[in-house]
């Protein structure tokens, strides 16, 4: 029994030895996209592909049951009898690469059920099977938010000490983002007193957060939506504007009876020149009308007397 078991422990140690070191690597992809998960091996030795045996499968523990198979090659061909259904047509090595080792994976069209741990095993077909290579990728999704729309209050300037509401909201992001909110006057945190964060059907969120703070005669308020994944920061910043009144309020009536006074003082102005003009008028015709009247009487005078006869 005891030279069993030795050869059976040499025999392990030789397996363990043959087994290159586990890479691996961590790869972030936008919903949506194409993206190759790498596995290159790197010693300078020929590879006959007829010789090898490529595995591709998820690492995670609690999920191999489900899907054992994302991707096979073997003996120099494709091998997709036993593929997760969930990855059929969507998976293709680079057929141009194997002979140089790299036996990366492209999966297409990736979306948040393909979040997975993916391990790559390269196998060479010797008098026992020998596992040449090894990888894992960690492929983790992301998704860009919207760019954020912040809404406040209109209010006049002048008022001060009232509670003001201001909305944030940002959409067709993954995954959950960080909402913060900034007194840009001073540039402490604020906190806001409500955030929803809704899941839709496609795996995105939306993002609306609520905040209520004390009105100051200057507010400045920032709200920033973060995507941690993609190191993305989107911010909106609130402009304070002042509120102009509505039809009916006392302001319009005010406006509205200095409008009519100044109107009605107007077309007095206009009714004055006009008596001032006429009567002036008058007064120069009345005038020269008297003016002919009297040289017509001079002129009839002295035509009378050229016509007499001689004393």
């Amino acid at each position: 029994m005891e030279p069993r078991g030795y050869g059976f422990l040499l025999l392990l140690l030789l397996i363990l030895k043959a087994v290159a070191a586990l890479e691996k690597k961590n790869i972030i992809s936008k919903l949506g996209d194409n993206v190759t998960l790498s596995c290159i091996y790197n010693e300078k030795k020929p590879l006959q592909l007829k010789n090898l045996r490529v595995y591709w499968q998820i690492a995670d523990d609690s999920y191999q049951e489900k899907c054992s198979v994302v991707h096979a090659l073997i003996s120099g061909q494709d091998d997709n009898s036993n593929q997760c259904i969930h990855f059929k047509d969507r998976t293709q090595l680079f057929w141009d690469r194997l002979e140089n080792g790299d036996f990366s994976l492209l999966l297409l069209n990736v979306s948040q059920s393909d979040e997975h741990t993916y391990k790559c095993i390269v196998q060479e077909k010797t008098e026992l099977p020998k596992v040449i290579h090894q990888a894992e990728v960690v492929l983790s999704l992301a998704a860009s938010y919207s760019q954020p729309i912040l809404s406040g209050p209109i209010r006049n300037s002048g008022s001060t000490g009232e509670e003001v509401t201001f909305h944030c909201r940002s959409g067709n992001g993954y995954p959950k983002p960080n909402v913060y909110w900034i007194n840009k006057a001073n540039n402490s945190r604020l906190h806001p007193s409500q955030t929803d964060i809704i899941a839709h059907d496609d795996g995105t969120f939306s993002v609306v957060s609520i905040l209520k703070v004390t009105a100051t005669s200057n507010m400045q308020i920032e709200c920033s939506i973060e995507n941690e994944m993609l190191q993305e920061n989107l911010s909106a910043n609130y402009t304070q504007q002042k509120k102009i009144s509505g039809p009916g309020t006392e302001s319009d009536k005010k406006t509205e009876k200095k409008g009519r006074g100044a109107q009605a003082a107007g077309i007095i102005g206009i009714v004055f020149v006009i008596g001032l003009l006429t009567g002036l008028i008058c007064w120069l015709w009345r005038r020269r009308s008297s003016n002919l009247v009297s040289y017509k009487d001079v002129q009839q005078r002295e035509d009378q007397g050229g016509h007499s006869s001689p004393v």
